[in-house]
Formats: C-alpha cells, sequence, structure tokens
C-alpha cells in the first residue's frame, strides 16, 4: 500500500485531490477512515479504507472530469438523531448514523445541478428506505428518484407512489383515472419537495380529475386504525361521485395506501378480508397493518370507547422520564409527571381496546420498566414494554364481535356489512 501511495504522491501538487472522510461509526465499533486520490492527468482514483489492522487499497479509473466540478453532497436524515437502538412496533431495531453519510461525485458540463439534485433524492430515498423496513418489519425499498411507480389492484383501483409533479397527474388521465386519493400529512410531501398545490391546481383546470386529501400519519398503524373509517368513508364517497379508476396513494404505496385498499374492497365492495389482502399482495409487494384494519373494523361495529391506564417509572435518581410509543407512535414522547411524595413518575391516559408497546426515556436513555409487562424478544433480542387495554364494561356479545375479527381469518356477516356501509356513508365528511 505504501508504495502505491507514494507514487500517486508524486504526481504534482496540482494534479492531485486528496479527499478524507471519517466516522465514529463502523461494523465492528472502531473509527472509519477513508481516503481517496484523484489524479488529473492519470484519469484514476485510489481508495484507502481500513480492514482489521491492514489498509485496502481500490483503484478505479474514471472518465473525464473537471476538479473544479467536484462536490460533495451529505446524506439529509429523515427524522431527528436517535439512539444507537430504536424502538419499533416491533421491537428495537439498531441504526445507523445517517447524518455521517458523504457521496461525492464527477459530474459532467452542464449537468451538475441535474446531477446534484439526483445525488440528494437518492439520499433520502435510502433513508425513508431504512425507517420504512424498521416501523414495517419487513425489507422494503422505495425510489423517489424513479418516479411514480403503481400496480392496478382491480380495474378500476390503483394502488401506488406518491405524484411528484403536475405530469403524474396528466399521466394517470391518460388512463382513465378520476379520482386521486392522497394520504400524505404535509411533512412527507415537504420531506421530498412536492409542491401539492401545482398537482391539486393540474387536476382542478383538467376538469376530469378530483384530488382528494386524507391524511394517515406514516409508519404508525394507531393512527391507522383510528383514521381508518373516516378515510374510507371519503373514499367511498368520491369514488361514488366520480366513477372510473381511482388512484390510491401514500409516499411509496407500500403501507398507508394497499391497508386503505384492503379496507375499502372489505367493507364496500364485499371481498372476505383475506381475499382483499391476496389480491393485493399479487398485484403489489406491500406491507399493510392488517392488524389495524381488524381493529378498525372491530370499531365500527362495537364502539370506539376508552379505558384509563396508569404508566409509572419510580425512582427519585432522574432529572426527567418519557415514553414513546403507545398511540402516539415512536417517532414521539410523552413526558411523565414528577411525584415528590411518593418518589415516581407517572402518566395518566385513556386508550381504546387493544395492545401497545412503549419504551420509557428516562434521561435520554431508552429502557424497559422490568415491573410492567415486557415483550418476548424480537430476532435481535431487544424487547419493549407492553400493555394489553380490556374493556370491562364491554357486553359479551361485543366482546365477541371483537375476538372474531381479531382472528387470522375474520370475515362479516351480512348484516354487519349493512351496518358498516350505513356507517361510512353517514359519517360526516371532513374538510
Amino acid at each position: 500500500m505504501a508504495e502505491e501511495f507514494n507514487d500517486l504522491m508524486q504526481l504534482s501538487s496540482s494534479d492531485c485531490i486528496l479527499l478524507s472522510y471519517s466516522s465514529s461509526i463502523s461494523r465492528k465499533g472502531d473509527p472509519l477512515s477513508i481516503s481517496i486520490i484523484l489524479s488529473r492527468s492519470k484519469k484514476a482514483c485510489r481508495i484507502w479504507f481500513p480492514t482489521s489492522s491492514r489498509m485496502n487499497s481500490l483503484h478505479y479509473n474514471l472518465p473525464r472530469f473537471s476538479a473544479s466540478r467536484l462536490q460533495s453532497f451529505s446524506g439529509v436524515s429523515r427524522k431527528p438523531s436517535l439512539p444507537s437502538t430504536v424502538p419499533t412496533t416491533l421491537g428495537l431495531v439498531r441504526t445507523t448514523d445517517h447524518n455521517s453519510r458523504n457521496v461525492v461525485q464527477a459530474i459532467h458540463g452542464s449537468k451538475s445541478d441535474i446531477g446534484k439534485e439526483s445525488i440528494k433524492t437518492e439520499g433520502k430515498s435510502d433513508v425513508y428506505s431504512q425507517d420504512m423496513t424498521e416501523a414495517m418489519g419487513a425489507v422494503l425499498t422505495y425510489k423517489h428518484e424513479l418516479g411514480l411507480n403503481y400496480d392496478f389492484i382491480r380495474p378500476d383501483l390503483i394502488v401506488g407512489s406518491c405524484l411528484q409533479s403536475a405530469k403524474d397527474v396528466n399521466r394517470l388521465r391518460k388512463i382513465g383515472v378520476k379520482t386521486i386519493f392522497c394520504l400524505q400529512q404535509n411533512s412527507d410531501l415537504e420531506y421530498f419537495g412536492v409542491d401539492i398545490n401545482e398537482i391539486r391546481e393540474c387536476a382542478i383546470k383538467s376538469g376530469d380529475i378530483e384530488h382528494v386529501r386524507a391524511e394517515i400519519r406514516d409508519f404508525d398503524a394507531f393512527d391507522l386504525r383510528i383514521r381508518l373509517p373516516a378515510v374510507v368513508s371519503k373514499l367511498h364517497k368520491a369514488i361514488n361521485r366520480n366513477g372510473g379508476i381511482t388512484y390510491i396513494h401514500c409516499t411509496a404505496g407500500l403501507g398507508r395506501a394497499p391497508a386503505v385498499a384492503v379496507a375499502y374492497m372489505f367493507w364496500v365492495l364485499g371481498y372476505g378480508f383475506n381475499e382483499a389482502y391476496n389480491l393485493l399482495k399479487s398485484k403489489r409487494s406491500c406491507c399493510p397493518k392488517l392488524d389495524a384494519i381488524k381493529s378498525a373494523t372491530a370499531d365500527i361495529l362495537t364502539g370506539l370507547r376508552k379505558n384509563p391506564i396508569t404508566l409509572m417509572w419510580c425512582g427519585d435518581d432522574c432529572s426527567n422520564v418519557e415514553v414513546s410509543g403507545l398511540d402516539i407512535g415512536w417517532g414521539q414522547r410523552v413526558p411523565l409527571e414528577y411525584d415528590a411524595e411518593q418518589g415516581s413518575w407517572t402518566l395518566h391516559r385513556e386508550f381504546p381496546e387493544g395492545i401497545y408497546e412503549y419504551k420509557y426515556i428516562v434521561d435520554g436513555e431508552w429502557v424497559c420498566n422490568n415491573s410492567e409487562p415486557i415483550t418476548s424478544p424480537n430476532k435481535d433480542g431487544n424487547v419493549n414494554n407492553y400493555v394489553k387495554v380490556l374493556d370491562n364494561n364491554r357486553d359479551s356479545t361485543s366482546a365477541e364481535i371483537r375476538e372474531r375479527l381479531l382472528a387470522d381469518d375474520p370475515d362479516l356477516t351480512k348484516r354487519e356489512r349493512v351496518i358498516i356501509r350505513q356507517f361510512l356513508d353517514e359519517l360526516a365528511a371532513e374538510e
């Protein structure tokens, strides 16, 4: 390696560019350092990186480039900095420091701005895909830079990724889409730089396609459960109003949109639950939260009553205690109140019937409370606390309905289908 390094260093200083990158994170926990030397005259680069106690050198021939146009771009994290282990609804998942990613690209001619934007978008897609994989419990990938992607689930129903510009509206019009049903929140749009106003204005000007928004929080099964009846009601009414083909989308078209499509087919079109899900999966690889759909179905039929619970962290040797998970998602935190007389921290809250996982954050450290129920270890050996909320006032009939609908292969009676359709028809329209 020393000979190779000296060979390049013998070149004139005006001929070489030295790039160095250091990170405190590597697979083995040791500091990672990379050195790159670029040569104009030799049109080549060498990259040195450590492997155990030795240095490896990689050599690449490069196309002609101008050193003055060499630019570096930092990856952008979609979420705030998290500890090395971050809880998800499936347990703790180890993360890497997305902010340490650095990308160097040789940019040719007048395409520098395009290349820069492509690299930035690709970096955001990578971070989003990792967030999605952690939250959904399946390996999922979304490439925003590749544009619109979708699949016909039925001849009149499409599930796909988000629209990125007015051009996508016109593209969907050409295949007969009459309703574009958007589940994204403003934060989702801002992350990828999507101008929703441009898209909506294009739909309005077209005169024959309606853009409808019905927001659901990304990667949040509880919000999906709570929002699903209102969202499907809005979808049902839009389809009745517009006819034609309906395009349902979230950001990637892999979680929220598939879940809404399954619920619509189950509640409105008369499909069995597994029949709707199997049809969806035969057309598009995705990972909808099925338990959220089942729970939402039971909520419609038995009511959505909330029940009080109390979480407690004992100890006066800390200055701040918070909790994450529960019904707020893993991206949010709720502080516990300190009771000096009891020497403990408490949180009083009401939840609908269900099972909720959570984790305490004590002075910034994510920990479990060993005095409260703990989940079984996931494949990585990580665990969360959980609370099972039961409605003790529920009658036996309601309990039977909920138990049946939360089973592996739930189905609805004819009477239940009538009740759900009536509920969706009568639900007040959202703004």
